[in-house]
C-alpha cells in the first residue's frame, strides 16, 4: 500500500515535456541538419553536373569535327581559324564566330550544336559557350571558358 502510494504520487506530475527539453532536441536537430547541408553542398554538386555537361559537348563537337575530317579527306572544316573564338550555336548571325552549321546539315554530325549549361549568360547572343580554334599542324582544341569551381576544360586531337 505504501508502494502504491508512492507510485501514485510521481505519476502524477510529469504529463510532458519540459520547455528545456524540447528546446534541447530542437537546438541538436538544427545542429545535425547544418552539417549535412554543409556535407551535401547543393551548390557544389550544381556547378560539378554543369562542369560535366560542359565536358561532354566539349567532346562531342571535337568528335563531329574530326568524323567530319574523316568523310572529307582529312580536311577539318574551313570556318575553323588559328585564333580561339566562339562557336555559333546557330546557321545566321554568326559575325565574329566560327561558324560550324557544316556538321548539323542534315544532322549528318550533329542534330545541333551543344550550348554552355550557363549560357545565355556571359555568352554572345548566337554562341554556344565554346570556343574552338586549330593549330599550324591541324591540331583542333575545343574549350569551355564558362567552367566552374576553377576547372579548365578544353580538349584538343
Amino acid at each position: 500500500m505504501i508502494l502504491s502510494a508512492i507510485k501514485m504520487k510521481k505519476g502524477k506530475g510529469k504529463k510532458g515535456f519540459t520547455l528545456i527539453e524540447v528546446l534541447l532536441v530542437i537546438g541538436i536537430l538544427a545542429i545535425l541538419a547544418a552539417v549535412v547541408i554543409v556535407a551535401i553542398n547543393p551548390a557544389r554538386q550544381l556547378s560539378q553536373a554543369k562542369n560535366s555537361q560542359r565536358w561532354s559537348n566539349v567532346n562531342t563537337v571535337l568528335n563531329a569535327v574530326y568524323q567530319y575530317a574523316v568523310d572529307n579527306n582529312g580536311s577539318i572544316p574551313s570556318a575553323i581559324t588559328t585564333d580561339t573564338t566562339e562557336i555559333c550555336k546557330a546557321a545566321t548571325g554568326c559575325t565574329g564566330l566560327i561558324d560550324l552549321s557544316t556538321l548539323t546539315t542534315n544532322e549528318r554530325y550533329l542534330v545541333s550544336l551543344p550550348v554552355d549549361p550557363g549560357c545565355p549568360t556571359g555568352c554572345d547572343a548566337n554562341g554556344s559557350g565554346y570556343n574552338i580554334f586549330r593549330t599550324t599542324n591541324n591540331r583542333i582544341t575545343v574549350t569551355a571558358p564558362k567552367a566552374e569551381l576553377g576547372s579548365t576544360i578544353s580538349v584538343t586531337r
